[in-house]
């Protein structure tokens, strides 16, 4: 395992190949590589976390069928192709059996896996894993819009990009009606 002060070391080479540099730091960049890690430790603080511990505590749904959906939820994440961050927003919904789950707890299930380096394609398909696998439900859906660094500040450099990843799943996959009813819930207009 790597430690902090080889990270920190890491950094600091980093940012000599950057700026071209031999000698020490220049008094601006000194403690740049501390920072950087402590900065590292809350960015990517989903490897500490655990899915099955986010959605532990669940609730009788008391009868419950209809849609449960937790719209425009804020993510950022960190792109493993170039280091270069993505943000956006999450739909996460679900058609409870017997259990529901805490609302705050369907946000932290995206920012869980939007916390370790990443790709869209991943999180979408984990967050969906995970309510199939604890929730149980009729169906489930998550939804992920986001804009990409790696898209913005270099290589095609498109500023307005926006790439769409969905994961539907049980009735959301197998009927219209649910996948029609759950874009309607979507798109309504904020509160």
């Amino acid at each position: 395992m790597v430690e902090k002060e080889q990270a920190k070391a890491a950094v600091e080479t980093i940012i000599r190949y950057i700026e071209g540099a031999d000698g020490t730091l220049r008094e601006g960049l000194s403690r740049t590589p501390e920072r950087v890690i402590e900065s590292f430790s809350e960015i990517f603080n989903g490897y500490s976390e655990k899915p099955s511990e986010v959605l532990d505590a669940t609730f009788n749904a008391e009868g419950y069928d209809g849609i449960v959906l937790l719209r425009d939820i804020e993510f950022h994440s960190t792109c493993e192709h170039h280091l270069q961050p993505f943000h956006g927003r999450g739909h996460v919904a679900y058609i409870p059996t017997d259990r529901i789950v805490g609302i705050s707890k369907l946000a932290r299930i995206l920012e869980t896996h939007a916390r370790r380096l990443q790709n869209q394609e991943r999180i979408t398909k984990g967050v969906a894993d995970d309510l199939e696998a604890h929730l149980k439900p009729l169906g489930c859906a998550v939804i992920l819009e986001a804009s990409h660094g790696c898209m913005q500040c270099r290589g095609v450099k498109k500023q307005n990009s926006i790439m769409t990843t969905s994961q539907m799943r049980g009735v959301f996959f197998d009927k219209s009606e649910a996948r029609t009813e759950l874009m309607q819930l979507i798109r309504s207009a904020p509160l």
